[in-house]
C-alpha cells in the first residue's frame, strides 16, 4: 500500500466496492460518541484524492446529525463511510480496504469521549471534541 495509486475495498458481502485514488498513508481515528455507537469502538477514517463506488444500489444512508451522513451496506450491514454534509467530503472505514492494516495513525479526535479500552499507542496528535469543533468553526463551519 505504501505508494499505491489506488486502494480497493469492499463490504462483507461484496455488494459494495470502493476504490480510492491516491489514498492517504494514514488513518484518522474518531472517538466521538456517535462513531463509537456506529462502529463499536472508534471510526478509523481513510481518505484520498477521489473515489469510485460500485454497487451503490446496496447502500443505505442515515443522516446522524445536521452535518453528517453515515452509510452502510443494506445487504450485509457493513459500515462504509462518513460524509461531512457542509463540504460533501467522505471518509471511508479503513477496515474495508486490503492493505490498510499497514497504515499508521495521523491523529485521534474527540479523545475526551473515548472508551478507556480503546487506548491506542503511538506519538500522534490527540484532540478533544472542543478543539475539533473550534478548529472547524475557525474554518467557517457552524454546528447546532
Amino acid at each position: 500500500m505504501a505508494d499505491a495509486a489506488t486502494i480497493e475495498g469492499h463490504c462483507l458481502c461484496r455488494a459494495v466496492r470502493i476504490t480510492i485514488s491516491h489514498p492517504k498513508h494514514h488513518v484518522e481515528i474518531c472517538h466521538c460518541d456517535m462513531c463509537r455507537r456506529w462502529g463499536g469502538a472508534f471510526y478509523p477514517a481513510l481518505t484520498g484524492e477521489s473515489f469510485a463506488i460500485a454497487g451503490e444500489d446496496a447502500v443505505t444512508t442515515f443522516q446522524s446529525s445536521s452535518w453528517a451522513e453515515r452509510a452502510f451496506c443494506g445487504t450485509c450491514g457493513s459500515n462504509l463511510w462518513y460524509k461531512f454534509l457542509p463540504t460533501g467530503n467522505r471518509s471511508f472505514v479503513a477496515g474495508l480496504f486490503d492493505g490498510a492494516e499497514t497504515l499508521g495513525i495521523e491523529k485521534e479526535i474527540f479523545v475526551d469521549e473515548k472508551a478507556r479500552w480503546t487506548d491506542l499507542a503511538g506519538d500522534h496528535p490527540r484532540q478533544t471534541g472542543a478543539e475539533v469543533i473550534a478548529e472547524a468553526r475557525e474554518a467557517g463551519f457552524e454546528f447546532d
